[in-house]
């Protein structure tokens, strides 16, 4: 049944949606009508284009930058594409397109979706879509963090170039030989995120409050994700066609600069270097696996989602491939882009890449602004890479953000249309409640440990 969801050449006219009313002469020429209240037509995308950048942006996102590049040096190099590459086509793809299949369909986001297909599987629906509420609640401080690095990137030299702050300590030193560090050295980027960023308190005991600082720029990123998708897939349709092209105009100029630097050949060399004995050992096939369902967003909503807004007669099977070869190539061309810092900045410590190499937070906050602050026009710099940083991660946020305002719209639309009127309202107070939900993950608590992001 699913099969007609995309369609062959010269067969378009001959479909038709089941949802539709058999005394409706043309549904070829009529959006998807699967309604959520009676007489109120379901929204759709304006034109595909749409569709399919707000999944290339759901799609690519922070992971791509700082998880993908670490992962795959880390599993064999040049050799865990092998395994990246076939989960991709034996479970990413196939995946990735039962999902759109599904939520273009059933017309309903995931908790309806699968309801449609069993009812059964309502509640692996509804457990997607609480994952998903939580999982915006702290995703939003990252790009929090992002808006306060660009705000403070304004200012030549930057703030993580030097020790002369009030919050760098006494084991603060500039110098890049580690040959002359000592054990309690750290570096002006790495002090800038604790102590300056997340203040980081003694222990987890010592909860703190939350920062005012980061409270009022975690509130303007609520604002932007609010400003984003509060017309639903009418504004979001609009804001893709500059929040998931731009990344990449950032993203080449950062490669060119990167591939220009002396030590660059060497971090790229590194990471492609392959590893072939790693193939053998379980966590390389699960790492290839885990990269592939949370850089797509298998099993978070999202997917269905978006493509519940399509057409019914869109082929989504060419919209899939699209998607997973725009992840897969971007991935790939953030690690080239990273790894020649990463060469860059072993050669100014004299050290060797896989010393200098991390992942997650540390990666676009510490390691990657400090090499930014050696190079000439160091804000420029800077402030390019976290426009980049905040793009990446407001598209998965809004998308996110979009799972829990159709699901609650899609079931609960009599409640909502008689107390709250206007879904800008169901979506100002869904942005609200998150942004109190997050304020604990701004206070003073030393994290326990780095953090993977999905997606992400």
């Amino acid at each position: 049944m699913l099969s007609s969801v995309w369609t062959q050449p010269g067969r378009e006219s001959k479909l038709r949606d089941p949802m539709l009313n058999k005394e409706d002469s043309e549904p070829e020429h009529r959006g998807p009508v699967h309604d959520t209240a009676p007489g109120e037509p379901r929204d759709q995308w304006a034109r595909k284009a749409e569709f399919l950048l707000a999944m290339v942006g759901y799609a690519v996102g922070l992971g791509n930058v700082w998880r993908f590049p670490y992962l795959c040096y880390k599993s064999g190099g040049g050799a865990f594409l092998i395994p990246y590459f076939l989960m991709l086509f034996l479970c990413g793809i196939p995946l990735l397109y039962m999902e759109l299949s599904v939520g273009q369909y059933t017309r309903q986001g995931p908790v309806g979706a699968l309801g449609k297909i069993c009812p059964l599987l309502k509640g692996a629906g509804l457990a997607t879509v609480v994952i998903t509420f939580l999982f915006s609640t702290y995703y939003n401080v990252i790009i929090t963090w992002a808006l306060y690095y660009l705000f403070n990137s304004f200012q030549d030299p930057l703030p993580w170039a030097t020790c002369n702050n009030y919050w760098n300590t006494l084991n603060c030193t500039t110098g890049l030989n580690r040959s002359t560090l000592t054990n309690d050295s750290t570096s002006p980027s790495n002090e800038f995120f604790d102590h300056n960023v997340l203040e980081i308190s003694s222990g987890i005991e010592d909860f703190g409050v939350p920062q005012w600082d980061l409270s009022l720029t975690l509130l303007l990123a609520w604002i932007i994700v609010y400003l984003c998708i509060f017309k639903g897939v009418k504004s979001t349709g609009k804001v893709v066609y500059f929040t998931a092209t731009f990344p990449y105009i950032v993203l080449i100029a950062l490669l060119v600069r990167g591939v220009t630097l002396p030590g660059a050949v060497d971090g790229i060399l590194f990471f492609l270097e392959p590893k072939w004995h790693l193939l053998g050992t379980a966590e390389v096939w699960m790492n290839a696996a885990a990269q592939n369902f949370n850089s797509i967003g298998i099993a978070f909503g999202g997917c269905i989602a978006l493509s519940s807004y399509n057409k019914f007669n869109n082929n989504v099977f060419k919209d899939t491939l699209m998607i997973a070869c725009v992840n897969s190539a971007t991935s790939l061309l953030a690690g080239f882009a990273i790894f020649s810092v990463m060469g860059y900045m072993a050669y100014l410590q004299n050290d060797t890449v896989e010393n200098v190499a991390t992942q997650g937070p540390g990666l676009a906050f510490v390691v990657y602004p400090s090499a930014i602050a050696t190079m000439p026009v160091s804000p420029l710099w800077a402030i390019l890479f976290f426009i980049m940083l905040l793009l990446l991660g407001i598209d998965s946020q809004f998308c996110t953000v979009e799972v829990i305002i159709t699901t609650l719209y899609d079931h609960f639309h009599p409640f909502i249309r008689r107390y709250l009127k206007r879904k800008e309202v169901l979506v100002l107070l869904v942005c609200c409640v998150s942004y109190l939900l997050g304020l604990p993950n701004i206070t003073q608590i030393v994290p326990l440990k780095p953090f993977d992001v999905p997606a992400v």
